[in-house]
This record gives structure tokens, C-alpha cells and sequence, in this order.
């Protein structure tokens, strides 16, 4: 698959092969050059819960969860 650099230096990866690989708009890659013309592209993963503690400690008040009481499932 032939692709073309824009003015800006942008590349557009072929839309079957963001297809193929489930690419999505704000994936992350690292380029490497291995040698004058070539060059190796590739995606970058977060972790599995990368973010999950800010994410919790950027809640907006503390304590604002209150438990309620329900019936057990036992009872039904």
C-alpha cells in the first residue's frame, strides 16, 4: 500500500489496514528509524487501568457516596 506525506509531515494510514488492526483517532505510535529510509511505526497500548487512580481521586467531593440499604438476596 503506497501512502503520502502531507506538507505538514502528517502520514494517513490506509483505511484497511486501520480497519485490520482496530485503530482509532487518538492512538498513540512510536516511529524508530531504523536506516536512511526506513522507518518502523508502532502502537503504542496503555497499560489496563492506566489513569484509573487519577480518575478516582479527581471525584469531586469526598465521602459523597452513601450507602443505602437493600435486601439481601438471600430474602428473595
Amino acid at each position: 500500500m503506497k501512502t503520502t506525506m502531507s506538507s505538514k509531515g502528517q502520514i494517513v494510514l490506509p483505511a484497511a489496514l486501520r480497519e485490520q488492526d482496530n485503530l482509532e483517532p487518538g492512538d498513540e505510535f512510536s516511529v524508530e528509524r531504523l536506516e536512511q529510509g526506513q522507518y518502523r511505526l508502532i502502537r503504542s497500548r496503555p497499560l489496563p487501568n492506566e489513569g484509573l487512580v487519577d480518575w478516582l481521586l479527581a471525584c469531586p467531593e469526598k465521602d459523597f457516596f452513601v450507602p443505602i440499604e437493600s435486601e439481601s438476596t438471600d430474602d428473595l
